[in-house]
C-alpha cells in the first residue's frame, strides 16, 4: 500500500501533546514548534502507525470476503443465539435498493448489500444478528426482536442505518 500524504503542522502553543488525523487522502500530523527535525520524523511515523492500527481495529474483518462474513456469521450465532443460527451460505451482493440485507430461511441463505462494507463493526454485527435471527423466527415478531435484542446495540446500530440512510438519500428502513 502507498504511503500517505503527510502534512506537519506546528504550533508555538502546543507543549508536549502530538495528535494525528485524516483529512481527505492526507494525514494532518500535529506537533510543538519546538521539535526538532529528528523528534518530527519520529512522531510522524509513530502517528502514522498509531493511525493505521486504530483504523484497522475499527474495520470488521468480515468485509473483506464472503468467507469472512460466514466466519463472522457463526461467532454472532455461537455468542447471541445459542448457536441455533447456522446459514448455508452468507455473501456480499450489489447494493439493494430497499434493504440493508435479506434472508431466505427456507433456504439457510443471507445476502448483505455491499454498502455495509464501510460501516463500523458494531453495525455490521447487528445487521447480521438481525438476519441470523430470521433463521430461527421468519417474522418480525415479539419472538423475533427477543433474539434480535439480545445484541446489546441493536437500537444505537437501527439508530445509525437509519441516520446514514437519510443522509445518503437511499430511503433504506428497517424490514
Amino acid at each position: 500500500m502507498a504511503e500517505p500524504r503527510v502534512e506537519v503542522r506546528r504550533s508555538p502553543r502546543r507543549r508536549r501533546m502530538v495528535s494525528a488525523y485524516r483529512e481527505g487522502d492526507t494525514v494532518v500530523v500535529l506537533l510543538p514548534a519546538r521539535m526538532t527535525k529528528g523528534e518530527e520524523k519520529h512522531w510522524v511515523a509513530e502517528m502514522l502507525s498509531r493511525l493505521q492500527r486504530s483504523e484497522t481495529r475499527r474495520r470488521s474483518p468480515a468485509r473483506t470476503s464472503d468467507e469472512a462474513l460466514m466466519a463472522r456469521c457463526a461467532e454472532l450465532s455461537a455468542r447471541y443465539l445459542d448457536s441455533l443460527a447456522d446459514p448455508v451460505s452468507v455473501r456480499w451482493v450489489p447494493p439493494m435498493r430497499t434493504r440493508w440485507a435479506s434472508c431466505t430461511p427456507t433456504e439457510g441463505t443471507i445476502r448483505v448489500s455491499e454498502r455495509l462494507r464501510e460501516v463500523p463493526p458494531w453495525v455490521l454485527d447487528y445487521v447480521l444478528v438481525h438476519e441470523l435471527a430470521h433463521l430461527l423466527v421468519p417474522g418480525h415478531g415479539k419472538d423475533f426482536w427477543e433474539w434480535v435484542h439480545r445484541y446489546q446495540k441493536t437500537e444505537r446500530a437501527m439508530g445509525y442505518l437509519e441516520g446514514l440512510s437519510a443522509a445518503a438519500g437511499w430511503g433504506i428502513s428497517e424490514d
